[in-house]
């Protein structure tokens, strides 16, 4: 290293960094950097901040002589002769315990300084994030492994959140998480990012990929979204909302193509909190839970981000995005390329078929495609991860960045909170196992030594059996399937499972029965939702209930699901065409649906009596309007 700090950068504001930067200032942070220099003129907001450089960090090491007490320290715990425990924490409290070089400290209030001039604030609330230089590659996540600390105010506080910064790159999780990917720990060095808070403690915020997660398709947008600071979404400590958009239709300002909307719980949000503890967690209202984070003209303008970020970078990118309650306005406060999908091998896929099945224990998102079965080992707290036996099937409420060694270990996952972005979702695709995330009670329902298949093949919903399935699976080599002159199209009937065969070279979807989105998405039957005041079935309207929250109407919920039912399966080989069967249900299947027995008849032979456009128009012309509009609004999103 240089001796001779004064001749190198140690802050450098976002406006002046470019994605080359990376060994300068980190992969997150020249992220930022390239974003405010390059899109920002497009259009694309981004909070202002800096980044202190690697330099900087050196400069800190060196200054406090601690360069060598790191090796050493890391020698001990490589050789066994300490805990990674032991050796995490006396390095972290060497840099806890060191002291600002004056230059490096006066480099940094300066730049606070002015972030508060041009706000136009005394002691502006900023977020401090760490940005390791090895961080964000495209072969390694590094999800969490260092410290973010959110609304920081003052300059001595900045300082100390800094200082913590930098302490935090040799976490536990941190170092064994190096280890494993082969990163030299005295090459790593740690920039640390400013940036001015977003207000969305009184808004919202979340999580967006360009890609689908799952199955890697690549013509959709996928947000989550929730109250509050958006740590929660990160961290998987809420359920949050989900959004789907379709990019190839983003353009065109006439259309509305946002495929799906899924309601999360949402039971706690982050706001600010004081001097002590800056952020804390506190309920949600019902009304907050009840509704949508996101405006339909919110999901579109993010997802139009999210194509021109994508764009710009060349490859499928992991975003972070933020509203301000006090103005409404949204801005993005994170980028970096997508980890798991972009080098998932695209010339072959396995799929994966259950057996005979038990009962559904619970359900929750299903994180990426494969089933297992084996035994439960439900633990409360990392601290139980010696209880884990290797090869088991680990349930918990939700997992940190702490929780990876045992993750390792697992078979699958299955958790109580969390989404698509959590981080049991992103370190489980990482490893190549399969999850299901957001499920609610599985730590209740679900016990240690219990018997059950997990299965994520089966659409967007992760299910969890009762009892060892026998699971068959097959290898699909694409460049290996024949080429014929008969067109080969798709039978679909699920549309959660549209996205799995995306990959296949096919002329378009030949069949898809209408009657199986009703049964598959909607649930629930056209008249119950008409007349939902008027059930006497309790349960019946309890459920409805439940699945329609987030509505203006019941009937609202109908229509929407069945355009956003057959939109999803026209987005799946767009712009090829789809052949949709009208509903052919019969009596005593539409009878099955939610609230469906107290509107339907008992034919003693349902295949020749009231079928298909019969039953549709039977009883009340209301039931097929439904069915009408809802196809109509699935023309539009197509």
């Amino acid at each position: 290293m240089n001796d001779d700090w004064t001749a190198e950068p140690l802050v450098l504001n976002f406006e002046h960094l470019a994605r080359s930067d990376v060994g300068l200032v980190g992969g997150k942070n020249s992220s930022l950097g390239e974003m405010v220099r390059a899109l920002g003129p497009k259009g694309i907001p981004v909070p202002p901040g800096f980044a202190t450089s690697s330099y900087a960090y050196w400069h800190y090491v060196d200054a406090n002589n601690i360069r060598g007490k790191i090796d050493e320290l890391v020698n001990e715990w490589q050789a066994g002769q300490q805990t990674l425990a032991e050796a995490g924490h006396a390095i972290r409290s060497l840099f806890l315990r060191g002291t600002w070089p004056a230059d490096t400290a006066e480099a940094i209030l300066s730049a606070y300084q002015d972030l508060c001039d041009k706000a136009q604030v005394d002691n502006l609330s900023v977020a401090v994030r760490s940005s390791a230089t090895a961080e964000d590659l495209p072969d390694a996540s590094f999800a969490g492994q260092q410290e973010t600390y959110l609304n920081i105010q003052g300059r001595e506080a900045l300082l100390d959140a800094c200082r913590r910064c930098y302490a935090s790159l040799f976490t536990d999780r941190a170092i064994s998480y190096r280890q494993i990917k082969e990163f030299s720990h005295a090459s790593v060095a740690l920039s640390i990012g400013v940036q001015q808070m977003v207000r969305s403690d009184i808004g919202g915020s979340g999580v967006m990929f360009s890609i689908d997660t799952e199955s890697g398709f690549d013509k959709v947008v996928l947000i989550n979204a929730a109250w509050g600071l958006g740590e929660n979404v990160v961290q998987g400590t809420v359920n949050p909302d989900e959004y789907q958009s379709f990019k190839p239709l983003l353009s065109n300002k006439n259309l509305s193509p946002i495929l799906s909307k899924k309601l999360g719980d949402k039971s706690i949000k982050m706001v600010y909190g004081d001097k002590c503890r800056p952020t804390r967690n506190v309920p949600t209202s019902r009304a907050e839970q009840a509704a949508y984070v996101l405006e339909d003209e919110e999901i579109l303008q993010l997802s139009r981000w999210a194509c021109l970020i994508e764009e710009h970078y060349g490859c499928p990118m992991d975003m972070e995005w933020a509203r301000d309650g006090s103005s409404g306005k949204l801005f993005i406060v994170q980028a970096r390329p997508e980890t798991v999908q972009s080098r998932r091998d695209t010339a072959a896929f396995k799929t994966y078929k259950v057996g005979e099945r038990g009962h559904i224990l619970t359900t929750g998102l299903s994180i990426g495609d494969k089933a297992v079965a084996g035994r439960i080992c439900l633990l409360n707290t990392v601290s139980d991860m010696d209880k884990f036996i290797d090869g088991s099937i680990l349930v918990t409420e939700a997992t940190d960045p702490d929780w990876v060694p045992v993750m390792k270990r697992a078979a699958a996952i299955i958790t109580d909170q969390g989404g698509r972005t959590s981080h049991a979702a992103i370190v489980s695709r990482e490893l190549g196992i399969p999850a299901v995330v957001g499920t609610g009670n599985a730590t209740y329902v679900l016990h240690t030594g219990q018997d059950v298949t997990v299965s994520c093949a089966e659409g967007d919903s992760g299910l969890v059996y009762d009892g060892i399935s026998e699971i068959t699976t097959q290898m699909v080599y694409i460049s290996e399937l024949p080429s014929v002159r008969t067109k080969i199209m798709l039978n679909l009937a699920n549309p959660a499972a549209a996205y799995r065969w995306w990959r296949l070279p096919v002329d378009g979807i030949g069949l898809a029965r209408m009657e199986f989105v009703v049964s598959n998405s909607i649930q629930v039957h056209p008249m119950a939702l008409i007349h939902f005041e008027h059930l006497k079935d309790g349960e019946a309207k309890r459920e409805i209930g439940k699945l329609t929250a987030g509505y203006a109407s019941k009937p609202d919920y109908f229509v929407d699901k069945l355009a956003s039912g057959l939109a999803t399966l026209c987005s799946a080989v767009y712009p090829k065409p789809v052949i949709i069967r009208m509903s052919d249900f019969k009596t005593n299947e539409y009878a099955r649906l939610i609230g469906g027995a107290e509107f339907e008849l008992k034919e003693e032979n349902p295949m020749i009596g009231f079928r298909g456009p019969r039953a549709i128009t039977h009883l009340a012309t209301k039931r097929g309007s439904l069915w009408n509009a809802g196809l109509s609004r699935g023309y539009e999103r197509k």
